[in-house]
């Protein structure tokens, strides 16, 4: 069992920037992702980090979102810099299963409760 708990959301200008941080317990290894929801949309995923550290992004976010984790810590981020209005939504930190190679499994089994970013014109 895993808890997900997100934090750093806020208001913006766009071109600002924000950091989301999601503390998770347990010392368990997993995938560690970021979604998102827009409102009227569905959730849709960020970005993640396997067990070697590799990191994936959505195209739209890529360049401009970093995913990161501190392993001491048990707490993953997302900075995020040249926010965009179209950026606004709540964020998600999600935990899933790795596969044997370490690389993230593609299913998510635990959620955060989110935290919202909302970037202004």
């Amino acid at each position: 069992q895993v808890q997900l708990v997100e934090s750093g959301g806020g208001s913006v200008q766009s071109g600002g920037s924000l950091r989301l941080s999601c503390s998770a317990s347990g010392n368990s290894r997993y995938c560690m992702g970021w979604f998102r929801q827009a409102p009227g949309k569905g959730r849709v995923w960020v970005a993640d980090m396997d067990s070697t550290a590799t990191t994936r992004y959505a195209a739209s976010v890529k360049g401009r979102f970093t995913i990161s984790q501190d392993n001491a810590k048990n707490t993953l981020y997302l900075q995020m810099n040249s926010l965009k209005p179209e950026d606004t939504a709540m964020y998600y930190c999600a935990a899933g299963p790795l596969l044997l190679s370490g690389d993230c499994s593609g299913s998510w089994d635990y959620w955060g409760q989110g935290t919202q970013v909302t970037v202004s014109s």
